[in-house]
């Protein structure tokens, strides 16, 4: 099988051919160039895999949540490239994605989300399958969502950037971050690999990115007040 993956919802750019369990892959810091630079990458990485679209079985995006524009520029590439090869699509939660690469069995993912937020949510690998513990969700590190038990991992760039509140929060329960981790199109592939096998793909006009802000373009005194009468309840 082969599968071809896409990911911008950072500033990162990656891109990676799944091929029968190897990976092939491209991942470059970009800022916000990542429509100027994907389609090169991606020709980059079938070129180097002697590879064509049309011998793909399907194409794998981060779906989000992250950054409004790299997710729709991922689901929109992915749809794009698929309509043209006839080929399926698989969406694949970032987060989700954060928890494969850390190569850890118990992950807290968290991607920071701007205006003193975060993307969040938590998985365990059992029997070699991602089980969702905590939903993707929008929240402020001092009253994330908890886990139970100990012996979690942090991944994500919402450690690096709210560290001290989410480790309190999680005090006890952490036996590492690493704040540092992205999203990657390595892992995004293995995921989508494991969805085309079980005859998970989608028509490419059903991918859909993943937000989970209503309302992406709130104002900072607008979230100020939602906080706070959150916390008024």
């Amino acid at each position: 099988m082969q599968v071809l993956a896409l990911d911008t919802s950072t500033e990162y750019c990656s891109v990676a051919l799944w091929r029968d369990g190897a990976v092939i892959e491209r991942c470059d810091l970009v800022g916000q160039r990542h429509s100027e630079v994907l389609m090169e990458m991606v020709d980059s990485v079938l070129c180097d895999a002697d590879a064509k679209l049309t011998q793909l079985d399907g194409i794998a995006f981060g779906m989000g949540p992250g950054s409004f524009t790299g997710v729709r520029i991922a689901c929109g590439s992915a749809q794009g490239l698929a309509l043209g090869s006839n080929l399926p699509v698989a969406g694949v939660c970032t987060l989700e994605a954060l928890a494969e690469a850390s190569g850890k069995p118990r992950v807290v993912a968290a991607l920071d989300a701007r205006m003193g937020e975060l993307y969040l949510a938590a998985y365990e690998k059992r029997d070699g399958v991602w089980i969702t513990v905590i939903e993707p969700c929008l929240c402020r590190p001092e009253i994330a969502p908890m886990v139970t038990g100990s012996e979690w991992f942090g991944a994500g760039s919402g450690f690096a950037s709210h560290g001290d509140a989410l480790t309190a929060r999680l005090a006890g329960q952490l036996q590492g971050v690493d704040g540092e981790a992205i999203p990657r199109a390595a892992a995004i592939s293995f995921l989508g690999a494991a969805r085309f096998a079980l005859g998970q793909g989608l028509d490419a006009a059903e991918a859909l990115p993943l937000y989970l802000r209503d309302r992406v373009a709130l104002k900072i005194s607008e979230r100020g007040q939602q906080a706070s009468a959150t916390a008024g309840r």
